[in-house]
């Protein structure tokens, strides 16, 4: 049975790399490891932990999905790629191709991306995933690479994020001012409470 390592990546889109890149990278503190791509189609990856990363497509003519509230159910257009689940070897990338294949669900060639191995698939809900095994020989992480033809400005700035692109704040919240609103906190309190009685 295939061992998950983690998220290797959320595939998202853009409209705006640089705008995303200041966002991801110089607000955030998400190192922009590595850039495909050339202008009309970039695809960039950001490092979220040593593990999970969240990537962007760039589509010069996407329109942004309306804001909506968390969780709120929504009709119509949602704005959203694939993710992508790591694995921990290539054995067991090719275990799972052949586990699809033999359940009969539509499951991709393995494609080489340079720094990982992937296959592609669809979850019953139509849900894109993607499975991936990172390289060895490839780290993008530790040796940040950009290949994109031509690197947006920002990319260009380099992986690290670049200092004094958004405003400081100019106090923190002190731990007595605090407040942490009620979801459903408390049920799942009383849940695992009464498991463990």
């Amino acid at each position: 049975m295939a061992r998950f390592t983690g998220i290797n990546h959320m595939a998202m889109v853009t409209a705006d790399m640089d705008r995303t890149i200041a966002f991801w990278r110089d607000l955030l503190g998400c190192r922009l490891v590595t850039g495909l791509g050339h202008p009309g189609y970039r695809h960039y990856f950001f490092e979220l932990t040593e593990h999970d990363m969240i990537a962007f497509f760039e589509w010069p003519d996407l329109d942004n999905c309306p804001e909506k509230d968390h969780g709120v159910p929504v009709k119509g257009p949602a704005c959203f790629d694939h993710v992508s689940f790591e694995l921990a070897s290539q054995d067991e990338l090719w275990e799972l191709r052949d586990r699809l294949e033999a359940a009969d669900i539509w499951v991709s060639e393995a494609v080489d991306h340079g720094f990982i191995h992937s296959i592609y698939t669809f979850d019953p809900n139509g849900i894109a995933i993607e499975f991936s095994v990172p390289l060895p020989d490839v780290d993008i992480r530790s040796t940040p690479v950009m290949v994109d033809s031509e690197p947006t400005a920002l990319a260009r700035e380099g992986a690290d994020p670049v200092p004094g692109r958004w405003p400081e704040p100019d106090r923190f919240t002190p731990p007595e001012e605090r407040e942490v609103y009620p979801g459903e906190g408390d049920q799942i309190r009383q849940a695992a409470k009464k498991k463990h009685s």
